[in-house]
């Protein structure tokens, strides 16, 4: 059987290290601290023999086909300052528990961690140790709320420019530029090929080539200018030069997004 008893604060026992200050990092100690516990009793060592236990007592839960139980984990969220205001301390639940472990099973094997946390750090002391002793459901439930957290700053935009190539969209801070489709495509071809000077020719042929109505020099003149009319204060960022084309320059407040694979314009 394995249990773990664990805190969210600075221990003095002399056998657990110092956490890392930035994270919930379970320390290893340096020698076993015996503690387990069978169920979320009171942790007290009992005064005489603890009575008969009925050995053949039905599983709590199901376990997966193919699998088998062979022990369990107890979360004990409490730091010192709590354990101290209700007369006791880490170290006394801990024997207390191993007592009573004993008893009840004396084929068992125990053994205790302790969770270490940043001081203040807030939260709830139980899941604080879930989450430093990497219970995969606590896990889980940070990931998704990480994910939750990520999706919802990807619709605030600082300001500047965001090119979002996987949205098909331009944001100007944080209000959309109106670009029309045809723009964009303009504006997306000159970003996937940032640095190089593109000129009339290959925007024709790559923008154009399989429309009927073909635009001549003079006609991508004019969606350049509509574009960066539409771009305002940032219509720097397709540059014009003179004699061979235009441009894309990215600057501090330039942000590109887009997917994992390369857009279907890159060859």
């Amino acid at each position: 059987m394995s249990l773990t008893l664990a805190r969210p604060v600075r221990t003095t026992h002399p056998a657990v290290r110092t956490a890392h200050p930035a994270a919930y990092v379970p320390q290893p100690a340096a020698r076993p601290v015996a503690a387990p516990a069978p169920t979320p009793r009171a942790a007290s060592v009992p005064a005489s023999p603890a009575p008969a236990v009925e050995r053949s007592a039905p599983r709590v839960r199901a376990v997966p086909e193919g699998t088998e139980a062979r022990g369990f984990v107890l979360y004990v969220g409490i730091d010192e300052a709590k354990a101290e205001a209700d007369g006791t301390s880490l170290h006394r639940i801990v024997e207390a528990l191993r007592t009573l472990t004993a008893e009840l099973a004396p084929s068992a094997e125990t053994y205790a961690a302790v969770a270490l946390a940043p001081e203040g750090a807030g939260g709830r002391d139980v899941d604080v140790v879930r989450l430093a002793l990497q219970d995969p459901a606590a896990l889980a439930k940070q990931r998704e709320e990480q994910g939750s957290g990520l999706r919802a700053d990807a619709d605030r935009h600082p300001d500047g420019v965001i090119i979002d190539i996987s949205r098909k969209r331009v944001l100007l801070d944080g209000e959309p530029a109106g670009l029309t489709y045809k723009e964009f495509e303009l504006l997306q071809y000159l970003v996937l090929r940032e640095g190089r000077t593109i000129d009339r020719h290959e925007l024709i042929d790559g923008l154009w080539s399989d429309e009927d109505d073909v635009p001549n020099e003079r006609t991508i003149d004019v969606h350049v200018r509509r574009l960066r009319a539409k771009l305002g204060h940032y219509q720097d960022i397709v540059r014009t030069v003179r004699g061979v084309g235009y441009r894309f320059d990215r600057h501090a407040d330039v942000s590109i997004r887009q997917a994992s694979t390369p857009s279907p314009d890159v060859f």
